[in-house]
């Protein structure tokens, strides 16, 4: 026994020798490094540092993957490093000890990431992999009058062991992105874009409009919510039968039915960003082209009142030239085009090229759009624009009934039944009121108004319509008699 404690403290003594040794060692490499990088020529530096980092792979049992905030000569942000971000947003809440909040979506939800020079850990089918963030000035800054200077940019460094390197590199990054892009997606401020000439603007979109406020028939209702939730979830049924990812809704019917709310209950439903498209300020169809090139995906393409937007039959460059013609006005190219040009006339874009933005080769640039049109005529539209496949749903908003009245007083008295509603609902039936004018007279005006109140006052509207047309009926019938007459007596003549 005596003999073995000798033993147990020369190995000791011999174990922390070694410990000692290896701390100056190192030491001496890190002062060796710092002189040959101070002294050592830029030529040799790299020769030596390219030898040094091939030794060091045979040792390091580890592959490292950055991610760099900005790439590209323009130093647009990445996608990828955007998505690493979203998706390492939970883990870092529980992992990392300092971290960076910010604020999404109005100024309603928190996004917390994990600040520089921070790490956590992930598993992934049960490998163990690490996430590191940090950051670095950058080499070249550039500035022009639409870029401004990054001083400095993040990155992600991603760590796992060499022998999970197709594990990683294919399901595992694959899976980030995407998770990454729907937490982004969900956390969004949503946008409502218009065109101002070729370029889009925009500002934040936060119309209240749901398909619970919306006043038209229930059944009419839940096959429009089935059919944009079957949509939004069909991406790979629209591959598979080789189909752009998009599709249309055409919204007919007279002013004040709901056009407008029904577009922003779609986009909220679907959380999708729209784009409202004015045509009369697109040039032409390059510029038509372009537009939709730089739409995003899950958003809504509007044109409304496409009937009133240009004449798109065919037969307007007709009109200008039998105008010319009259005006004796000299049809030379050249000075046309520059007519066009110094008055801003109207646009030139085209049936074809509608035509063409809607379903043709660029209408497949991006995926899980919806194109919607509105019209208070649609008899005045071409046949070509709103055929099936084009416009796939065509969406009837008419008057307002007994049903939707319902919809309208739940969202403007808060009540839902009333001994009036009855008589309200005959007389509905009866009459042709917009959704517009009945929300109008359930609008309570003062704070002495209640439900009894406002309700008469749409029944004296509905009766006074019920006499205005009766009334305008029989002056119809009246015309009708005396055109007959007036016809018999030019027979006996």
């Amino acid at each position: 026994m005596k003999s073995e404690k000798p033993t147990a403290m020369t190995n000791s003594g011999g174990a922390g020798n070694m410990f000692a040794h290896l701390g100056s060692l190192i030491a001496g490499v890190m002062f060796a490094w710092a002189i040959l990088q101070q002294f050592l020529p830029p030529d040799l530096r790299v020769y030596f540092e390219k030898y040094s980092q091939r030794f060091f792979r045979y040792v390091y049992p580890y592959i490292q993957i950055t991610f760099n905030e900005y790439t590209g000569e323009r130093l647009m942000r990445s996608e990828a490093y955007s998505a690493i971000e979203n998706y390492l947003s939970s883990r870092s809440a529980t992992q990392a000890k300092r971290l960076k909040a910010d604020m999404v979506k109005n100024n309603q939800s928190l996004v917390i990431s994990m600040d520089d020079h921070e790490e956590v850990s992930d598993e992934y089918n049960g490998v163990k992999l690490w996430w590191a963030s940090g950051k670095r000035g950058s080499k070249t800054q550039a500035v022009s009058f639409h870029t401004s200077v990054v001083a400095e940019s993040g990155y992600y460094k991603l760590t796992f062991h060499k022998t999970h390197r197709d594990l990683m590199l294919g399901p595992y990054l694959r899976h980030v992105l995407k998770q990454g892009k729907e937490i982004r997606f969900q956390n969004r401020q949503r946008k409502l874009y218009t065109n101002n000439g070729w370029y889009w603007t925009h500002v934040v979109f936060e119309h209240p409009a749901t398909f619970n406020t919306l006043a038209m028939d229930p059944d009419q209702k839940q096959d429009i919510i089935d059919d944009l939730i079957s949509f939004s979830k069909n991406e790979e049924f629209y591959a598979r039968i080789g189909r752009a990812w998009k599709r249309g809704y055409l919204l007919f019917g007279p002013p004040g039915t709901g056009k407008s709310t029904m577009i922003a209950a779609m986009a909220n439903l679907l959380n999708y960003d729209i784009y409202d498209l004015e045509l009369t300020a697109v040039k032409d169809n390059t510029s038509l082209r372009r537009l939709l090139i730089e739409t995003s995906s899950k958003s809504i393409i509007v044109i409304e009142d496409i009937d009133c937007s240009l004449d798109l039959t065919g037969q307007r460059k007709k009109k200008e030239k039998v105008e010319e013609d009259k005006e004796g006005e000299v049809r030379d190219p050249g000075k046309r085009a520059a007519k066009d040009e110094e008055g801003e006339k109207a646009s030139r874009v085209t049936l074809s090229g509608l035509l063409n933005f809607i379903d043709g080769l660029w209408s497949s640039c991006g995926g899980e759009r919806l194109l919607v049109f509105t019209t208070n005529h649609i008899e005045k539209l071409d046949p070509a624009l709103i055929r099936k496949g084009r416009m796939d749903k065509h969406v009837e908003l008419s008057y307002c009934r007994s049903k939707a009245f319902k919809v309208l007083a739940k969202n403007y008295l808060g009540i839902d039944d009333h001994h009036l509603f009855d008589h309200i609902g005959k007389l509905m039936n009866e009459v042709d009121l917009t959704p517009a004018d009945v929300a109008e007279h359930l609008m309570p005006k003062s704070a002495s108004k209640n439900a009894k109140v406002c309700l008469e006052s749409l029944i004296g509207a509905l009766e006074k319509a019920k006499e205005e047309g009766e009334s305008r009926a029989k002056e119809a019938e009246l015309k009708g008699e005396e055109s007959i007459e007036e016809v018999k007596v030019e027979t006996k003549e």
